[in-house]
């Protein structure tokens, strides 16, 4: 039986996050820009939006978002998003795109996936039931092993990659999230080679991906302001 594939936002959650405790890899902050990455390149793959032709006198992020379509896409997330493209005043540069859209992203994203049955809650209380945790665990480990399996096929030469699968590698090798793909590997070739692959495919997936890693950047940057 196949596992239907999931957006590219919640392959993205779930790759972030250890499959045992739940407690994410990177900085969430980080991660809910990738996963606002993940939206826009999503709506760019099914046609919704496009990216200003290329002007390569201005990095990546400094790109205009287009409207291609306003037609739904049936995901309540991703069609958020197209409609704040659609009603902005101006057309927005990717990056400060990513910035605003990433505010709650991370919440909004879990409780999609509690909300599908993907994660479910659970809450330990602690010092007599005054204090309280709440984790959040995969209820099948189909979804992030598949997802997990499409990337070291990739890795290891041994399947062609799709759009979908290309754009999760950029994005997992810009957030630093390879050495939890369980590779034998040095983790830095992979790396390389999961770049080199998403750097195959569409120049507006690359520059989309490209906006997420300098919005990371620009986050380190304010933490040592």
């Amino acid at each position: 039986m196949s596992v239907p594939r999931l957006p590219l936002r919640d392959e993205l959650f779930l790759l972030g996050h250890n499959d045992d405790t739940g407690q994410p890899h990177v900085h969430r902050q980080a991660l809910a820009l990738g996963l606002a990455g993940a939206v826009l390149i999503d709506l760019f793959l099914a046609g919704r939006i496009t990216l200003d032709p290329n002007d390569d006198t201005r990095p990546a992020g400094e790109r205009w978002l287009r409207l291609y379509s306003d037609q739904p896409v049936g995901d309540l997330i991703a069609d958020t998003a197209l409609a704040a493209v659609r009603h902005g005043r101006t057309a927005p540069l990717v990056r400060t795109f990513l910035r605003s859209f990433a505010d709650d992203l991370y919440e909004r994203t879990r409780a999609g996936l509690v909300a599908a049955g993907i994660l479910r809650q659970h809450t330990r209380r602690r010092l007599g039931g005054l204090a309280r945790s709440d984790t959040y665990l995969a209820t099948d480990s189909k979804w992030a092993v598949v997802a997990r399996a499409r990337l070291r096929y990739l890795a290891a030469g041994r399947e062609q990659p799709d759009n979908h699968t290309a754009a999760l590698a950029g994005l997992v090798a810009t957030l630093g999230l390879t050495t939890h793909l369980y590779l034998d590997d040095d983790s830095a070739a992979v790396t390389a080679r999961l770049e080199a692959i998403a750097g195959q495919h569409h120049r507006s997936v690359r520059d989309i991906t490209a906006a997420v890693d300098a919005a990371v950047g620009d986050l380190a940057t304010a933490a040592y302001r």
